[in-house]
C-alpha cells in the first residue's frame, strides 16, 4: 500500500512540476498525456464515435478487415504484443483475437498512463480471451519497454497505433522513434499508425466536433488541474480553438483565455492575457512518402502497409533498418 501511495505522490508531484513549467513559459502550452484521467478517457472515448472523427473508424476498418495478414507478416514465432497507449483495445482486440487463436497463451502488455485503462484491460481481456496473458505497465513509454524485457524474453511486436505518432512535431517523432529503435533487438517489428494528409476540413473537422466533445476533453485539463492540483481556474473564461495548416500537416489545439484573469497554482500565480492562447496538442499529419522517410530517419525500413478503402490512414509495419548504424 505505501509503494502504491508513493507511486501516487511522485506522479501528483511530476503533473504538478509540467503544469507549473508550461503555464509560466512563454508561451504557456500543457502536455496533452495529462488528458486522460477517467474524466478524460470517457470523453475521448465520446469523440472517437462523433461523425467527424474518422481516424478511429479508417484504423479500425484495417484492423477488422486486414487482420489476417497483419498476423502473417508479424511472423511465426513467438513475440510478445506490447501497445504503447493502448486505449480500451477495442481496434487491437481484432489483432489479439486472432493472435490468440493461433497462440491461446498470447501475451499482450498494454502501456498507458491512465490507471483507470490499465486495471479495465487487465480486469476484461482474460475474460474475453482466455489464456491470454495480460500484463498492464502504468507508466512512460520507454521505461515500461525496459520494463517488458525484463518480463518476457520473447522478442517484441510493438503496437504505437491511432496516429499517435501525430502527437509529436516531425523533429520530435524522429527522437522518439529512435528512442523506440534502442529498446529494440533484431526480430522486433513495429506497427505503427499515422493519418494521412487529405482535404483540409475533414481534418479540422474532426478536432472540432459540432457536439463540443473535443472542446470539453480539452477544458476537462483544467479541471482535472483544479481538482488534483488545487488550482481555481474558471473553465467559462476559456475556450477551444483548433487550427490546421495544409502546408506543414501539423493540426493543432488551443485553449484561449477569453479575458485577462489569474490563476492560483500552489504557490504560482498565473496571469493570462485577453485572448492569449495555451497550447494543447498538435496532430500532425503525413504523407506516406513522409511516413517512409521517418522510417528511415529512425532506423527502420518499412515491410508493409495496409490502409483503409479510402486512404485517408494507414497501419505500417517497421523492421529494424540492418544497415542504419548506432543512431
Amino acid at each position: 500500500m505505501k509503494t502504491a501511495i508513493t507511486q501516487q505522490q511522485t506522479a501528483t508531484q511530476q503533473f504538478y512540476q509540467d503544469v507549473v513549467k508550461g503555464l509560466t513559459g512563454t508561451p504557456k502550452y500543457l502536455q496533452s498525456k495529462y488528458f486522460y484521467d477517467a474524466a478524460g478517457d470517457a470523453l475521448f472515448q465520446q469523440i472517437m464515435r462523433t461523425p467527424e472523427y474518422y481516424l478511429t473508424r479508417c484504423e479500425l476498418e484495417i484492423l477488422s478487415t486486414q487482420t489476417v495478414a497483419m498476423a502473417d507478416a508479424l511472423g511465426a514465432t513467438p513475440f510478445s504484443l506490447v501497445e504503447l497507449g493502448a486505449g480500451d483495445a477495442s481496434k487491437s482486440f481484432y489483432l489479439l483475437e486472432e493472435l490468440h487463436r493461433r497462440n491461446p497463451e498470447q501475451a499482450y502488455f498494454p502501456i498507458d498512463i491512465s490507471e483507470n485503462i490499465i486495471a479495465q484491460l487487465q480486469n476484461t481481456l482474460p475474460v474475453k480471451l482466455p489464456g491470454l496473458q495480460v500484463q498492464g505497465l502504468r507508466g512512460e513509454y520507454i521505461d515500461m519497454l525496459e520494463t517488458v524485457d525484463y518480463l518476457s524474453a520473447r522478442r517484441k511486436v510493438v503496437m504505437f497505433m491511432g496516429g499517435s505518432i501525430g502527437n509529436f512535431t516531425p523533429e520530435e517523432a524522429v527522437k522518439f522513434c529512435r528512442r523506440l529503435r534502442e529498446q529494440m533487438k533484431p526480430g522486433d517489428l513495429l506497427l505503427i499508425g499515422f493519418d494521412l494528409r487529405k482535404q483540409p476540413q475533414l481534418i479540422l473537422d474532426a478536432y472540432n466536433d459540432r457536439q463540443g466533445i473535443t472542446r470539453d476533453f480539452n477544458l476537462n485539463l483544467l479541471t482535472r488541474i483544479n481538482r488534483e492540483l488545487g488550482a481555481d481556474f474558471d473553465i467559462n473564461q476559456f475556450h477551444h480553438f483548433p487550427t490546421y495548416d495544409p502546408l506543414t500537416g501539423a493540426c493543432k489545439s488551443y485553449l484561449v483565455s477569453n479575458t485577462d484573469q489569474q490563476v492560483q497554482l500552489g504557490e504560482h500565480l498565473i496571469r493570462f492575457k485577453k485572448d492569449e492562447p495555451v497550447f494543447m496538442e498538435i496532430s500532425q499529419k503525413y504523407s506516406v512518402e513522409e511516413t517512409r522517410q521517418l522510417a528511415n530517419a529512425a532506423g527502420f525500413r518499412p515491410v508493409q502497409y495496409f490502409f483503409d478503402g479510402r486512404r485517408w490512414f494507414t497501419d505500417v509495419l517497421w523492421e529494424l533498418s540492418q544497415s542504419h548504424n548506432a543512431l
